[in-house]
């Protein structure tokens, strides 16, 4: 029963936070309240599909329904041009009861200019209803023409026309231009505050300022307003924020304001116009007071909410999370109640972001390539919150787990129990190609010392062409007597996974089990021992022991990338573990020969070999076993080249099963493999693609920022919704590495940062391989440079000379984008953020080859006590599958 109601109590706070979380950001905004109608409001009548530059505008039908709308609204309209039917509005607009403000556009285009004026002379003369004339919209401030260029124009209309005539320009020209003003029989100013970055807050100060200063620069012209608006939506501009309850309580507040002045005024304007954003960015398609459905963005009177229909979408999001939140929760018994609200609370916030993300793209005023923009940004959203809700389930069980319900410890049998037992005949490979042999001679003596009765070891040297090399080893293993053997092969083909099914038929006709390590590898005495006793149950195909380290004591860099190893099998695989999910590895393994030989032994397609085999056995059917203990000590990488070229292989390797065995792990068809399985092999590996993916996005975001700085009209920021998550991806990555670091890896605070770091030097390196093993089956061969005569530092650098390329690139990108946007666009800021937070995996790069390069650097105090021994267990026997 306790169980019931800490999940209902866990499934209540998550939709309580969730509703109040929506709640708060959605607060009704308190504004002044306007009754009444408005003087007049531009009108541009074309739709969400239609674009007067390339020649697709609204019907007569469609237009005269705008008219009909407008006039439940307003008392009159501005019109900017008499071209394309647009000389037709005025009539209807008399139909509907709308004044008219009436306009001809000007341009650089002279036969245009004269086809404007000529309709504005006539649509003047042909209707009562229009009351005042626009000679130009902003032709002076765009150069379009000169101001005695305009003035003759202004002049030949009021030759013609009965009715009041001006032309509509910033503040800022008409007080340049006396000679303009005494052109015009009133001034028709456009009070723009956001376009001057001004802040919301200050903006009808602004605007009572610049009216004021018109007005005393010339005292008793006629003044009109003849734009005045706030953008729904788009970028900032300075401290100007668009955004939907801002323009609201702006066009309320100027409209007390203007009725308290006596104000004659047009609000830009009636309707959004998508269009727009090709000549005035975004925010050019938000200045409507209705969205380009014909929909109210917002009333006059009464509340205002900055998103309309939050209730809505705050169900849809709680409806989406509902289902996989009561599974989760009826599937985590094994979990304590602050693990059970970190998961559900990631699966809440995923839904919202999902929600979120389709909210925005389906409200949003977006043709065909930002569609197709928006749509690559969301797959990728999707799949990095995959990720997060993957890994928050794994720092859900790391940190809060009950129990372990697969826990294995190593054997400790009476001495009694020892020598009744049948011991089956175990043959350890041991793979070896250019080896140092003294190197070799040291795991040799260590095998020698195995204490376990029925044994053999099989050396096979594969591809060494130097025989100084491998006859010392040769020689040895005939001191060592009988039960080694050694085996010299000049041409192996396949590599390690070659030479070990080479081992396979030289191996002993009894042999049951056959272990693998590597050729650096110190074993304790009690590896066989401690760990044999679990092939008794028949279904164990493999047991499975950590990699460990024994020579990075004193070395910062050494230190640095075992504890990122130790974390992989202190954290993962304990995890994976919990649903027999492990990755067999090529060192301390041990394999049922039955079982290898029915799978078809190694794999030579692939450089992972162990990793295959392990996914191999699960799949006819076996069990594997984890035993956290170390019973095997080798060496750790000598140089940062060698550490990348490593990790290399292993993600090539699994790029390469991946491919080849992507039908055992389809979630949605029966294969031999369970769902956890799948599970845990698909979604181990994800973080590797995740790093394909930034490596991609790396490069697109450096072209996208060239092309923001040399061809701002096309390019503009990718909305913060996608910006936001990538940064705060990265402070979850932290936040799960420290946490599950501190519980489950016995290392100081200062090592697990030196591990965070190693790990995150890697990312280019794993997303090179993951991106080149999508089109590559065999490994490429990568060139290392040629460097070991050159200094420490040179050494460093050249190591990680494509690191450092792209971490300049991205601080030079950042630079350039806070210097040219920063200044008048604050948002331009979380791109910069973005890029500086893309380059940490290459500085950490770089960091890193130096500290392996530069003997100074390799002291670094990451904190070097000796490490916590795990405790010895006790002498009960445990069969798989079973929990202490």
């Amino acid at each position: 029963m306790r169980k019931y109601a800490v999940n209902l109590a866990v499934l209540l706070v998550v939709l309580a936070a969730h509703a109040g979380v929506w709640a708060w950001f959605n607060r009704p905004a308190s504004m002044t309240d306007w009754e009444g109608s408005l003087q007049a409001v531009s009108f541009d009548p074309h739709r969400a599909d239609q674009n007067p530059n390339e020649g697709r505008n609204p019907t007569p039908a469609q237009i005269d329904e705008d008219l009909a709308l407008v006039s439940t609204f307003a008392q009159g309209i501005r019109t900017y041009s008499t071209q394309n039917g647009q000389d037709e509005i005025p009539p209807m607009a008399a139909e509907h009861g709308l004044a008219v403000i009436a306009g001809a556009w000007l341009d650089k285009r002279q036969d245009n200019n004269d086809a404007e004026i000529a309709g504005l002379i006539r649509v003047a003369n042909d209707n009562a209803n229009v009351k005042r004339l626009m000679v130009g919209n902003e032709a002076v401030l765009r150069g379009d023409v000169t101001v005695p260029e305009l003035i003759r124009m202004i002049k030949k209309v009021k030759g013609q026309v009965d009715q009041p005539v001006s032309t509509a320009e910033p503040w800022h020209i008409w007080l340049d231009h006396p000679d303009l003003v005494e052109a015009t029989d009133f001034i028709a100013v456009h009070l723009l505050p956001y376009w001057e970055g001004v802040p919301a807050d200050q903006a009808l100060d602004y605007i009572t300022r610049r009216y004021d200063q018109l007005a005393r620069a010339y005292p008793g012209k006629k003044i009109v307003i003849s734009e005045i608006g706030w953008p729904s939506d788009g970028r900032m501009r300075d401290g100007a924020v668009p955004g939907l309850t801002t323009e609201a309580n702006f066009i309320r507040d100027f409209l007390a304001l203007a009725r308290a002045r006596g104000w004659d005024y047009s609000i830009m304007e009636a309707f959004d116009q998508p269009w727009k954003r090709q000549i005035e960015g975004a925010v050019g398609a938000y200045w409507g007071l209705y969205d380009a459905d014909r929909q109210a963005k917002f009333p006059l009177a009464g509340d205002v909410t900055s998103v309309r229909d939050w209730p809505l979408l705050a169900a849809i999001a709680a409806a989406i999370a509902l289902l996989p939140l009561t599974y989760f929760l009826r599937k985590s018994n094994n979990l304590r109640a602050p693990g059970k609200l970190l998961f559900s609370s990631l699966l809440m916030v995923a839904a919202n972001l999902m929600v979120w993300t389709v909210h925005y793209g389906t409200t949003q005023y977006l043709n065909l390539p930002m569609i197709a923009v928006w749509t690559g940004l969301s797959f990728g959203m999707v799949f990095l919150l995959t990720l997060i809700l993957a890994e928050g389930f794994e720092m859900s069980e790391g940190l809060f787990a009950r129990r372990e319900k697969r826990h294995f410890t190593p054997f400790r049998l009476t001495p009694a129990a020892e020598r009744d037992r049948v011991w089956p005949k175990v043959s350890l490979h041991l793979p070896i190609c250019n080896e140092p042999a003294d190197m070799v001679r040291k795991t040799l003596d260590s095998l020698a010392k195995l204490d376990y009765p029925n044994l053999e070891v099989l050396v096979i040297d594969n591809n060494t062409k130097d025989p100084a090399i491998w006859q010392p080893v040769q020689a040895y293993c005939e001191l060592l007597g009988t039960r080694f053997r050694f085996f010299h092969l000049e041409v192996c083909k396949g590599f390690k996974a070659g030479a070990l099914n080479f081992a396979m038929g030289q191996t002993a006709p009894d042999v049951e089990v056959v272990g693998v390590i590597d050729s650096d590898y110190l074993v304790e005495p009690d590896w066989l021992k401690a760990t044999i006793p679990y092939f008794d149950e028949e279904k164990v195909g493999f047991v499975q022991a950590p990699q460990d380290h024994y020579d990075w004591a004193g070395n910062a860099f050494k230190e640095m990338i075992n504890w990122e190893y130790a974390g992989f099998f202190h954290i993962g695989m304990k995890i994976r573990n919990e649903r027999d999910a492990i990755i067999q590895h090529g060192t301390m393994t041990l394999v049922r020969r039955k079982a290898m030989e029915a799978v078809g032994n190694w794999s030579t397609w692939t450089i992972c070999e162990d990793a295959e085999m392990g996914l191999k056995l699960m799949h006819e059917g076996y069990k594997s076993v984890y035993i956290n203990h170390r019973f095997g000590r080798g060496v750790t990488p000598d140089s940062f080249a060698s550490y990348r070229g490593q990790r290399f292989r292993w993600a090539f390797g699994a790029m390469q099963i991946l491919r080849g065995r992507m039908s055992w792990l389809n979630p949605f068809k029966s294969t031999g493999l369970t769902l956890a399985q799948k599970y845990h092999f698909i979604m181990g590996w994800a973080p590797w693609f995740a790093d394909a993916m930034n490596l991609v996005f790396t490069l697109a975001g450096l072209a996208w920022t060239v092309g923001l700085l040399l061809l701002p009209e096309i390019f503009a920021f990718p909305v913060t919704l996608f910006l936001v998550p990538t940064l705060a991806v990265f402070g979850f990555k932290l936040a799960y590495t420290f946490s599950l670091y501190a519980k489950r890896v016995p290392c100081t605070v200062t090592q697990a940062a030196g591990a965070a770091i190693a790990g995150l030097a890697l990312t280019y390196t794993v997303g090179k391989a993951f991106l080149i093993g999508l089109v590559k089956k065999e490994k490429p061969f990568l060139r290392t440079p040629k460097c070991e005569d050159k200094p420490a530092a040179i050494r460093g650098l050249l190591h990680a000379r494509e690191e450092t390329t792209l971490m300049l690139a991205l601080w030079a990108a950042a630079a350039a984008v806070g210097v040219v946007y920063g200044p008048h666009d604050k948002e331009a800021y979380v791109w910069v953020a973005v890029m500086v937070v893309q380059s940490l995996p290459y500085l950490a790069a770089l960091a890193l080859s130096m500290i392996s390069a530069v003997p100074g650097l390799r002291w670094l105090p990451f904190g070097r006590p000796a490490p916590r021994r795990e405790p010895i267990a006790n002498g009960r026997m445990q069969t798989p599958g079973a929990g202490h």
